[in-house]
């Protein structure tokens, strides 16, 4: 019996030129490097025939639309070049945003409202190689305090071949080193007021990825998006930030996020029109403070979150 280890993990991912045709993703050019990565194998739904028969008893089912499920973590850093796309750009490609490249200057990811792309991605965990085909995901983003910035992805493929496969050689020197969040390498800016004092931000772009297996067409489709966030902060007075009279107005105004300040390892996440939901209070080390949920919605249209590489 041969034992295989957690921790012996390669990811590789690939965007299709057809959608489901396997993009052959190798360990030498597409390897993701992630962390607190799960992955669920067989997803899909069981169907019972529910015979009458003379005598009781199981009668065991029929499985059906089977795909996968993987999920993981990549941290937020640039290419470490201003205008060249970071390694983990196609996962962002597959998660309904386009990639723009302005050479030399900047990177930028929007999300898409139509033309979607789909990844290839292969899992091999020590020796056994998992293939998701036509691969889509949602992505959202946390930034705390003293820890790494991080993209966390939810993909969804049409399942393809389990088989023994030897781990690929991988090359991860594409992935720079990323810079913690912290009060010398983040701000935040939002509804007019700048460096505000934040304990957490978290994103998430709402991305609504639906398993759709019909007569003459399988796939991972994404049908709606509701980007939406939240922002706890240290409280201040009501002169200086009032946010339930801000909540209380319906008021949409922009936010922003600029973590870096290196070229080539700069992220600016933007947000033209947040509205701001019901504020709670809570504290943390005795200190008051307000969560203030974000709905992110368009201005004119699929820029209700924006990410920047420059």
């Amino acid at each position: 019996m041969t034992k295989r280890y957690h921790r012996k993990l390669a990811v590789l991912a690939k965007i299709e030129t057809t959608y489901g045709t396997d993009a052959t993703p190798t360990g030498a050019a597409n390897a993701m490097q992630m962390s607190n990565v799960s992955i669920e194998p067989f997803a899909g739904d069981e169907v019972s025939r529910d015979l009458m028969r003379t005598f009781l008893g199981h009668q065991g089912v029929i499985l059906v639309g089977s795909y996968v499920k993987i999920e993981g973590e990549v941290e937020l850093a640039g290419s470490g070049a201003a205008g060249t796309a970071p390694a983990w750009g196609p996962l962002m490609r597959m998660s309904g945003m386009s990639e723009t490249i302005s050479a030399g200057v900047s990177v930028a990811y929007a999300p898409v409202s139509a033309g979607y792309e789909s990844g290839s991605v292969y899992f091999n965990q020590d020796g056994v190689n998992h293939i998701a085909l036509g691969t889509r995901s949602n992505v959202t983003l946390s930034l705390v305090p003293k820890q790494i910035p991080r993209l966390k992805f939810s993909m969804m493929g049409l399942l393809g071949t389990i088989a023994d496969t030897a781990l690929p050689s991988a090359d991860l020197s594409a992935f720079t080193l990323p810079v913690p969040v912290s009060e010398a390498m983040t701000t935040l800016a939002l509804h007019g007021k700048s460096n505000l004092i934040s304990e957490s931000i978290s994103l998430d772009l709402g991305q609504k990825v639906e398993p759709r297996f019909l007569i003459g067409s399988e796939g991972m489709e994404i049908t709606d998006r509701q980007a939406t966030g939240q922002v706890v902060l240290e409280a201040d007075t009501l002169a200086n930030a009032d946010w339930f009279s801000i909540a209380a107005a319906e008021t949409r105004a922009a936010m922003e996020i600029v973590h870096g300040t290196t070229a080539g390892n700069i992220v600016t996440i933007g947000a033209p029109k947040v509205q701001i939901g019901r504020p709670t209070q809570g504290q943390t080390q005795d200190i008051v403070n307000y969560t203030l949920p974000l709905m992110l919605t368009p201005d004119a249209g699929n820029d209700e979150l924006t990410l920047t590489l420059t």
